[in-house]
């Protein structure tokens, strides 16, 4: 049996956000680098080195793992996105897929002005995420459950679902013209994995927590979890812009 490579298990939404891109021979930002699907469609599309940055120890590894025959091209780093370990100037192409969702406000704008810093004249930009789902989707149930959780262990929700026209409007406000809007899933399929791994997060949140309040919470989100089962629900999108040749907008 032939190794497997990389573009063999990059999913199609990836395939799609970056197919009108010019990633061959760029530098290219993956933000919020998850368990590398973005990072190993890259690479299978010739990119000349892709900067993978997440601040969870667990998806670097992950990255590291997935990736591990492209070491010459790849770097993965563990840092705060907010203040992006990279230089001024230093990319050609910026992706973010399914990160916004976990950013609240005051995060979003500090990364989108990250982004801006790190890019070079002529850079792109795509952001893939998730339109707010719609009232009669179960699973906003199990979001709201793992949203209080994290805000009374932390005082943040764990999501914020933004409309593709918001964040349109944030990233033109740091400098970034739009180009293109495409859909990635309509519906989305919310499987039994995703589900429990939000679940998962709602343990994790309560743990510090007295049980008179997290143990709710957690039996409210296990419970979900079983009803639900899987949920065909909402829309990922896809929105491209690029950084204008000598801006003077950082």
């Amino acid at each position: 049996m032939a190794e497997e490579t990389p573009s063999q298990t990059v999913p199609e939404t990836v395939k799609a956000a970056i197919a009108d891109r010019p990633v061959e021979g760029r530098v290219c930002l993956e933000a919020g680098a998850g368990v590398g699907n973005t990072t190993a469609g890259l690479l299978a599309a010739g990119a000349a080195r892709v900067y993978a940055v997440t601040d969870d120890p667990a998806h670097a590894a992950a990255v590291r793992d997935r990736c591990g025959d492209a070491t010459d091209r790849l770097v993965v780093v563990e840092g705060d996105l907010r203040q992006t370990p990279l230089r001024p100037d230093s990319v050609d192409l910026v992706t973010a897929h399914g990160l916004c969702n976990l950013l609240d406000p005051a995060a979003l704008a500090a990364v989108a002005a990250e982004f801006s810093r790190v890019a070079a004249a002529g850079c792109h930009l795509v952001v893939d995420d998730y339109e707010p789902l719609p009232e009669s989707a179960a699973v906003r149930d199990l979001f709201a459950v793992e949203n209080a959780a994290t805000e009374l262990a932390t005082g943040r929700s764990a999501l914020t679902f933004y409309p593709a026209s918001l964040l349109r409007r944030v990233f033109a406000g740091h400098g970034w013209t739009f180009d293109r809007e495409r859909t990635l899933l309509d519906p989305v399929p919310w499987t039994a994995s995703h589900l429990s791994a939000h679940a998962g997060v709602v343990t994790d949140a309560i743990a510090g927590l007295p049980p008179e309040l997290g143990d709710p919470l957690e039996r409210r989100a296990e419970r979900l979890v079983e009803a639900i089962g899987e949920e065909f629900a909402g829309t990922m999108y896809s929105v491209a812009m690029t950084r204008p040749d000598g801006d003077e907008t950082r």
